[in-house]
């Protein structure tokens, strides 16, 4: 089925707001929150696993010699984004609530997107090598760096909090699912790119479970009482800026360190990219479901703003290289 063009929202975030309502009217309760957890569980091991098995080392090894480039990338994923966010400091809390603030600089942690970045800059005419590695690289470095950008992050307001269960947790969820489907790439990674269709089904509903009972938990705690539609409105102008921020600065450093034009796109759509699919399953694991839906309130407004955005420059930037 082909998603109407007319139609200004990608199907994903369609399914996404229609998880959330869903959660809002027939939140999951009692045993079958038990029920749901035990499966969020399993189903976080799952993308994880796939992520791992995607990834393939030597094909993205052909973009590694653009090092300044990477290091440009990594830069500004797991620094630049930070402090900008311990820099919306003064927005809490008569902008942002807590809560949201805290959802912000999570934000911030999580790592760049894989599959939209290297479309965005083989649309604009970008160097797709480069991006392919750029972006496989920050998602394997994000398995370590996210949690642990978080637990500084947000250490002091008591959201995550990296103690010996939560990293062994970490390891359980994230790093050794990650890690066998890095050692069974070899087996299945031929089926893997057969059937991506499939297999990126498996990973989006993975992720629309997490939204389910993240929401869930939130609604059955009476957290959905802090956003009113202001704060939400206040919310996406945030969201708006700091996009625009980060498309700014990744392309000025492009431009400032003398990149060619392939290179400088390269920069823009993998630097200013923040991942839905690595970011909500990492949430998942560190944060308390009664605070996991306010927490990836931001993250979901930037995916969806990014999206359009992006979609639109690397349009622009495509025809002019035509």
């Amino acid at each position: 089925m082909r998603w109407p063009s007319r139609l200004p929202i990608d199907p994903f975030i369609a399914a996404l707001l229609a998880t959330v309502v869903l959660a809002t009217l027939v939140p999951a309760r009692g045993e079958a929150a038990g029920m749901g957890r035990v499966a969020t569980t399993l189903a976080i091991a799952l993308v994880f696993f796939l992520h791992g098995a995607r990834i393939t080392p030597r094909a993205a090894l052909a973009g590694a010699r653009h090092w300044r480039l990477h290091v440009v990338v990594l830069l500004t994923t797991y620094a630049v984004f930070p402090l900008i966010g311990l820099a919306a400091a003064p927005l809490r809390p008569d902008v942002l609530t807590p809560e949201l603030y805290q959802g912000l600089l999570f934000l911030c942690a999580v790592p760049s997107t894989v599959q939209t970045s290297i479309a965005f800059t083989a649309i604009a005419g970008g160097n797709v090598p480069a991006a392919v590695f750029s972006a496989s690289f920050s998602n394997l470095a994000g398995v370590v760096l996210t949690p642990l950008l978080a637990t500084a992050l947000l250490h002091d307001t008591g959201a995550v909090q990296m103690s010996a269960g939560a990293v062994g947790t970490v390891l359980l969820q994230i790093l050794v699912p990650f890690a066998l489907g890095q050692l069974a790439r070899p087996l299945i990674g031929t089926w893997i790119d057969r059937h991506r269709t499939l297999t990126g089904w498996m990973d989006r509903g993975s992720v629309l479970l997490v939204v389910y009972m993240a929401f869930s938990a939130g609604v059955v705690a009476g957290v959905w009482d802090e956003v009113s539609p202001i704060r939400l409105a206040t919310l996406i102008a945030v969201v708006c800026a700091l996009l625009a921020l980060a498309l700014g600065l990744t392309y000025t450093a492009g431009r400032l360190f003398r990149f060619d034009r392939a290179d400088r796109a390269t920069i823009l759509f993998c630097g200013s990219q923040k991942s839905l699919a690595t970011g909500l399953p990492i949430a998942a694991v560190l944060v308390s479901p009664q605070l996991l839906g306010l927490l990836v309130l931001p993250l979901m407004v930037y995916h969806q703003i990014q999206l359009a955005v992006c979609a639109s420059l690397a349009r622009r930037w495509g025809a002019r290289e035509e």
